[in-house]
């Protein structure tokens, strides 16, 4: 071994054990970075590497092989939606709070959820439930519009700034209920409800295009529940149950209607 390739190797060894990702995810960090230099993408960047590892193990090594999932989940930077205390714990799989009992998504079921609406570009997507804003941003990569309601008003103003500091011009944050969808914007080609009721709110239903698909955690609010794919055919919706979940409860109106 040549002794520019021994210190090659030596420095991935290193931050092999330090950062705990598979030498070959190194590799690939590794060529990107000289590739994408000019962009600012740095293979010092701790945060660009836990970013990495996140979506190589625990997203497609989970099964997730839409590559426009994958792509949103490598360049959105997850720690900037949490708050300081939790950006550490950022890109492991897992909630995280982000105030007012809310959290944000683990990360392989922002994925799971993102790819079963198979999205393409053109699509209007209304997501129930803004909370920190990342699900937002990771559909704003692959869609051309995003409508996101928040019941919480302290959340929804937190996340429509963020989201503008980040620069999508693609989504529109709304503070209200979003039981009741966003009419003056519908039909929506997906929705998505990233909080738990027991039962599809029929807003929303109406406010999905024909063959359009919804997914929504159904089931218990309290304990677990089922994470549904719903797909509308001739007004009707087509249901398939994808695995249990567990999400904070949808609010408001829905709670009245138990």
């Amino acid at each position: 071994m040549k002794p520019f390739a021994r210190k090659i190797y030596r420095l991935l060894q290193i931050l092999h054990v330090k950062w705990q990702v598979p030498i070959s995810a190194l590799v690939f960090l590794l060529m990107t970075n000289f590739l994408f230099a000019m962009t600012g993408f740095n293979a010092t960047d701790e945060y660009k590497v836990k970013r990495l590892k996140m979506v190589e193990t625990d997203i497609r090594g989970r099964g997730i092989k839409d590559k426009r999932v994958l792509d949103a989940m490598t360049r959105i930077e997850r720690h900037l939606f949490v708050g300081v205390g939790f950006k550490s714990s950022a890109y492991n799989d897992h909630p995280l709070p982000i105030g007012e009992n809310q959290t944000i998504s683990q990360p392989y079921v922002v994925a799971l959820m993102t790819e079963a609406l198979k999205l393409r570009p053109t699509d209007r997507v209304l997501e129930i439930g803004t909370g920190s804003g990342y699900q937002a941003a990771v559909l704003a990569e692959i869609v051309s519009e995003v409508y996101t309601i928040e019941i919480r008003k302290g959340l929804a103003e937190k996340s429509e700034k963020l989201l503008k500091k980040l620069g999508y011009k693609n989504i529109k944050v709304k503070y209200a209920d979003g039981y009741n969808g966003w009419q003056e914007h519908a039909p929506f080609d997906a929705i998505i409800v990233t909080a738990s009721a027991n039962h599809v709110p029929p807003p929303l239903i109406k406010q999905l295009k024909e063959g359009g698909r919804l997914i929504i955690p159904l089931g218990s609010t309290v304990y677990f529940q089922m994470l549904t794919l719903a797909t509308k055919t001739k007004g009707e919706l087509e249901l398939e149950q994808m695995g249990s979940v567990a999400f904070v409860p949808m609010t408001g109106e829905a709670m009245k209607r138990k």
